[in-house]
């Protein structure tokens, strides 16, 4: 039988021979309460019992197991045994013991330093088991106690450890040493109290024959074995080489039988046939190859997403429309943005797509008062009447203060009650009022105070009725002036308020 396996081509118990069967012969030692055996390994012969029966002190017992491949690091073994147990102190009664037993283990085992189709596989064991000891034999009478034929049931806890050799592809020695431990403590007739031991155990050492079975595993059907396949998963139907790998000529991972363009690497979803820019459209349907595109035009690209394809597209980076060849009407006026002197408001052809807001004539691009209708003259703002720009001439030194203050004496008042009846008179009218001084004493003092008098006479305004929209203030210290400050006459015209209409929207 063992040539026979030996014959067979395959490997260690793998995947493809997931079944291991065992046939042992062994020892099995004694430790309970008439003594400890483990470990003598004594074989000579001893006469006992009253017919003077020789037995061996370390007695034989025979033992098959099946073990089932699980992975490269776990067996699943159950094994079965029968032979004797048992002890030899001295012929004296009750210094042997010599007990009949059969069981059943099934115990996991770990192959901790083991990998597929090593000759040496050392494991370690643990499991469950069950046994039947046989407390006197009726064919040779050599029990201590006399016992009428009967028998003990055990639940066993086997560990130890195991080694496998793999000879052959199929053909293997175990050897094995497994510490038993059992539930039971009268086997040998005495109890725990008797002794410091609390139960009978036993330690069987065994050598065997392994025979590894099993089919081939072959998950790709391409006629190599997984464990010889390098390509364990080729496509159906592919040609491959001896160790499971496609026959393919342009390296693209598909068989050259399987392949509409061998000569040229490609993809699966082609068939093996490129798309070389990787836009999901084959080289041979795709008209701009180099470029990713879209299947609309062919492959060839629209960067822009306006439905225009680039080569006709005369701005192919910019969202655009039909109407323009691809270009963009940002403010959609009608003009497109390249001609488009305002793109991002809405106009007139007129004006070159800008608006006139107001509708005086001028452009808001070029409108200093594009809310306002004003003439082309006055730049797009409404003419400020001559008796205001004289109203607003007296108050540069007309509005007065108190001095080194922002207090506004009473005798200003008419003056600046003459600027409210403008501005009431004139709901168009926006104003900017400014504050001056003169050089003389600190700058930052002379900044802070002609801020102070701008703001005084904003509030004035504000307190008879003008809109706080419609007025803003700002001072500027001495850095604006308008005479010598060398001269008192110069620094007093510097001392000074201005007032200035706008017609735009007043940012506070």
């Amino acid at each position: 039988m063992a040539i026979i396996i030996a014959s067979l081509s395959s490997y260690a118990q793998t995947k493809d021979l997931p079944w291991q069967v065992s046939l042992s012969l062994g020892l099995a030692e004694y430790s309970g309460d008439i003594g400890n055996g483990f470990f003598l390994f004594d074989l000579t012969g001893h006469n006992i019992g009253q017919n003077g029966v020789s037995k061996k002190n370390t007695p034989g017992l025979g033992l098959i197991s099946v073990n089932k491949y699980l992975n490269s690091k776990f067996d699943l073994s159950f094994r079965g045994y029968y032979g004797e147990w048992g002890y030899y102190r001295n012929a004296a009664p009750g210094n042997y013991l010599f007990r009949n037993m059969v069981g059943l283990e099934c115990a996991p085992r770990w192959k901790f330093l083991a990998m597929d189709n090593a000759i040496f596989v050392p494991y370690l064991t643990a499991g469950i088991g069950f046994g039947r000891v046989k407390m006197n034999n009726t064919n040779d009478d050599y029990g201590i106690f006399g016992f009428d034929k009967t028998y003990i049931y055990q639940l066993t806890v086997p560990m130890g450890l195991g080694l496998n050799i793999n000879l052959t592809p199929k053909l293997g020695l175990n050897l094995q040493s497994n510490f038993m431990w059992t539930n039971r403590d009268n086997v040998d007739g005495r109890s725990a109290s008797n002794s410091s031991f609390t139960t009978d155990a036993a330690w069987l050492h065994t050598l065997g024959i392994t025979f590894n079975l099993g089919k081939m595993k072959d998950i790709d059907k391409d006629g190599v074995a997984d464990r010889k396949d390098k390509c364990i998963n080729t496509p159906a139907g592919a040609i491959v080489d001896n160790v499971g790998c496609i026959i393919d000529k342009d390296k693209d991972g598909i068989a050259d039988n399987l392949d509409a363009c061998p000569d040229k690497a490609g993809i699966a979803q082609f068939n093996g046939c490129p798309d070389s820019d990787k836009d999901g459209i084959e080289d041979s349907k795709d008209k701009c190859i180099d470029i990713a595109g879209i299947a609309k035009f062919d492959g060839c690209p629209d960067t822009d997403n306006d439905g225009i394809k680039d080569s006709e597209d005369k701005c192919p980076s910019v969202y655009g429309l039909i109407q323009f060849n691809g270009c963009p009407d940002n403010d959609n006026d009608g003009i497109q943005d390249s001609q488009d002197a305002c793109p991002n408001e809405k106009g007139t052809a007129q004006f070159n797509g800008c608006p006139d807001s107001d509708g005086d004539g001028l452009p808001d691009n070029k409108d200093k008062c594009p809310t306002v209708a004003g003439p082309a003259s006055n730049n797009g703002c409404p003419e400020i009447k001559a008796e205001v720009r004289k109203l607003f001439e007296r108050a540069l030194q007309g509005v007065q203060f108190e001095s080194g203050k922002s207090t506004i004496k009473k005798e200003s008042f008419a003056i600046l009650n003459n600027v409210i009846t403008v501005m009431i008179e004139n709901p168009s009218y926006k104003l900017y009022i400014s504050g001056h001084t003169d050089n003389a004493g600190n700058a930052d003092k002379n900044l802070q105070l002609s801020k102070a008098r701008a703001a005084a006479v904003e509030k004035y305004l504000e307190n008879k009725g003008v809109s706080t929209e419609r007025v803003r203030s700002e001072g500027f210290g001495s850095t604006i002036s308008v005479a010598d400050n060398a001269t008192k006459e110069g620094r007093s015209k510097n001392r000074r308020v201005e007032f200035k209409v706008e017609f735009e929207d007043i940012v506070k």
